[in-house]
């Protein structure tokens, strides 16, 4: 009896004890350290079942009264001192300090979506600059923290590997090494509904743009989609897409969308009209972020960072991954088209990645526009002076040229008639009259004007005489009664068997301020040599001309 009563009181002892034990905080998936966007649970562990259980931040007490807390999206706000109280009894600290700048390895979704359905799957990549020996990965499902065993190839910088099959509402995965390094988190949902809204695998961030998709399993033939924030409608459209172009802190919220869609094969009834679930959209101010400035060049810089970082480089083009550069100044010089990006990296830490800058190595087509415009406006100015001088040419005041009239013959239109010798006027031309030798002169042809008929103020042309046997040569104008200010002429005259050579002005009678000419005598049997004017006589500023005996019999 004394032995059953002793077994009974230990059992109380025990009871009592663990009644009065404290809670402790724990956190769940075990994280050697918190960086910006982590996601993950705190507990409030040895709390009697079914009590209600307070939580403090900092010594303040909060609103929440549930067994766990969930931290969606950590941000160096979250740093500080957690407590949990259970029965009167409050919990020690529990210290959480929220890194502000990312992780120095990346893990991305390579194949598949942020939302599968039920034992579905995703490939998932890990990429570290520095190497990935000693890695390996982690999931958290149903409250268990398991590992992914890597499979690596020497001096390897990055890795894909599946997923297991995935059961839990959300599953948490990351790799980390045996240190303290480690990759930021990827978070995949499943859904047992036909249609998911898929988001972003990563939190929203301040001042970015964020992108819900309403898809269906099977079919992309959605007619209608809504999609609602905390059961309010907030876009209804034919688009199954809705973004948020600027995000801000009120983002955040429970979404959840509807479409109404066919399938191809279907060929009757109506259209179907489902629901998604809900899913919760976190957003997180931004950490530590490069800032990429392009000027003569790309600039990369983080105000916030450490002093002595450096800078790596990223180059991507359209539907490609970023790819490291071998650049680690912070200047450099773009050559290939692509966009752009740059991160600062200390000790084994870094910022995230800087805003994206799209390079061109084509010449921008406004300066292949202007370049073309310009070419075809200077051509029109060109022509256009060119219309003008001729212009101005055809439309002078002062006319250079006068017209002679012509009068078509008798033996057709297109045959035109030369001036008659009768029908000169006053201020025309004066035609050369040539006669042959031995033969009449016809109309049509040029007459000189006769040396007797010439008055002052009038132009005179040159008479030519046959050269054998006729006229035929230059006649100077008689040198007797020439008048002041009257130009003359030269007569030639025939070489042979006439009158052919020039024949110098007489010098008496020549007065100041006019232009004589030579007299050319024939050179045989006739006149044909220079000669000089007589010295005697000769008045001052009148010019004179050389007399040149004939060569053969003349003078």
């Amino acid at each position: 009896m004394r032995g059953m009563k002793h077994l009974l009181l230990l059992a109380v002892f025990v009871i009592l004890a663990r009644c009065q034990q404290k809670p402790q905080v724990s956190m769940s998936p075990t994280l050697k350290e918190i960086y910006s966007g982590d996601l993950f649970f705190l507990r409030c562990n040895n709390s009697a079942s079914g009590s209600t259980v307070k939580w403090y931040f900092n010594d303040m007490e909060q609103t929440l009264t549930t067994e766990t807390w969930k931290i969606g999206v950590a941000t160096p706000k979250h740093s500080g001192s957690y407590q949990c109280e259970s029965n009167g009894q409050k919990s020690d600290a529990f210290p959480i300090d929220v890194l502000d700048y990312a992780p120095i390895a990346s893990l991305t979704i390579k194949t598949g979506q942020p939302v599968v359905r039920t034992e579905g799957s995703v490939v998932l990549q890990l990429d570290n600059e520095d190497g990935l020996k000693g890695w390996n990965c982690w999931f958290y499902q149903n409250g268990l923290t398991k590992m992914i065993k890597l499979r690596l190839a020497k001096d390897s910088v990055n890795v894909v590997f599946h997923s297991p099959k995935l059961t839990d509402p959300e599953t948490i995965f990351w790799c980390s090494d045996t240190e303290k390094l480690r990759s930021n988190q990827i978070i995949v949902r499943i859904s047992v509904k036909d249609i998911s809204l898929e988001m972003y695998p990563l939190p929203a961030v301040v001042g970015e743009s964020l992108t819900l998709k309403c898809l269906v399993w099977g079919t992309d033939q959605i007619s209608r989609a809504v999609f609602y924030k905390d059961n309010k409608i907030i876009l209804e459209s034919p688009n199954p897409i809705y973004q948020i172009p600027n995000v801000t802190e009120s983002a955040k919220g429970n979404y959840k969308c509807d479409a109404t869609y066919t399938h191809k094969g279907s060929t009757a009834g109506p259209p179907y009209i489902r629901v998604s679930d809900v899913q919760d959209v976190f957003v997180q101010v931004p950490p530590m972020k490069a800032v990429l400035s392009a000027n003569g060049g790309l600039s990369c810089s983080c105000p916030l960072c450490p002093g002595g970082s450096s800078y790596r480089w990223y180059h991507k083009t359209d539907g490609q991954l970023w790819a490291l550069m071998d650049s680690r100044q912070g200047f450099m010089m773009p050559k290939a088209s692509g966009t752009y990006a740059c991160r600062a990296v200390w000790n084994t830490r870094r910022s995230l990645l800087s805003n994206g800058y799209v390079f061109s190595d084509q010449p921008p087509i406004t300066s292949i526009l202007i370049g073309g415009a310009v070419v075809p406006m200077i051509l029109a100015l060109a022509v256009a002076v060119g219309f003008y001088v001729c212009y101005r040419k055809r439309n002078t005041t002062a006319p250079i040229y006068e017209d002679i009239p012509l009068r078509s013959r008798d033996k057709g239109d297109d045959q035109y008639e030369k001036l008659q010798k009768g029908a000169q006027r006053g201020g025309e031309y004066d035609t050369l009259q040539p006669e042959a030798p031995g033969r009449q002169k016809k109309d049509g042809e040029y007459e000189a004007l006769k040396k007797d008929e010439m008055t002052g103020g009038e132009y005179h042309t040159v008479r030519l005489a046959g050269a054998v046997g006729g006229e035929g040569g230059y006649e100077a104008l008689k040198k007797e009664g020439m008048t002041g200010g009257e130009y003359h002429t030269v007569r030639i005259e025939g070489a042979v068997g006439g009158e052919g050579g020039y024949e110098a002005l007489k010098k008496e009678g020549m007065t100041g301020g006019e232009y004589h000419t030579v007299k050319i005598e024939g050179a045989v049997r006739g006149e044909g040599g220079y000669e000089a004017l007589k010295k005697e006589g000769m008045k001052e500023g009148v010019y004179h001309s050389l007399g040149m005996p004939g060569a053969g019999g003349g003078e």
